[in-house]
């Protein structure tokens, strides 16, 4: 069994861990029916693992091991870690890893959170401690991220099985992370 079906295994069968990736991240395993039937024009598979409050998903794509993409409920998309491993580390220290393309600092997003959630800190240490990872530091995390993000287009852009005429999922992220 490698690592990343491990940490599956063990986010799927850890009421607590799942929950502490809920809040703030958004990463809720109970949430695994994408809003659309999405499919890769390279054939590798898709695989929803997790969804967000709005209508987002988390495919694992080509198996347990490959690259992680989220797939908004707007039609955009983007990979955003090389594995499950990096996408949960992502998600745990940096939960508002969205932000970060329109313009947000991590420090101004830290401070946004903190205002409102000011036990966060404690929150992301229990969820670390949990998943048994030492993140690396925030700039090496966000340079991971960009990486994912620019191998998006084109093996890793989804598109509808129906019809749509507005075509493939959108990379929206690629433009924005590139901010970064």
């Amino acid at each position: 069994m490698s690592d990343n079906e491990a940490l599956l295994r063990r986010i799927e069968g850890d009421r607590d861990l799942a929950d502490l990736l809920t809040w703030p991240g958004d990463f809720d395993i109970e949430r695994r029916d994408p809003v659309e039937d999405l499919f890769l024009a390279s054939g590798t598979s898709l695989t929803p693992i997790a969804g967000d409050g709005a209508g987002g998903s988390f495919f694992l794509c080509g198996g347990v091991d490959g690259p992680v993409l989220y797939a908004d409920s707007e039609g955009g998309a983007s990979l955003i870690a090389a594995d499950l491993t990096e996408a949960v580390t992502l998600i745990a220290v940096l939960p508002y890893w969205r932000d970060l393309g329109y313009g947000w600092t991590v420090e101004e997003s830290e401070n946004d959170l903190l205002e409102d959630q000011p036990d966060f800190p404690e929150h992301r240490a229990e969820l670390l401690v949990l998943l048994d990872i030492t993140p690396p530091p925030n700039e090496r995390l966000i340079e991971r991220f960009r990486t994912a993000v620019r191998r998006t287009v084109p093996d890793f852009q989804p598109k509808t099985r129906h019809d749509d005429p507005a075509g493939p999922y959108e990379a929206t992220y690629a433009p924005l992370f590139d901010k970064l």
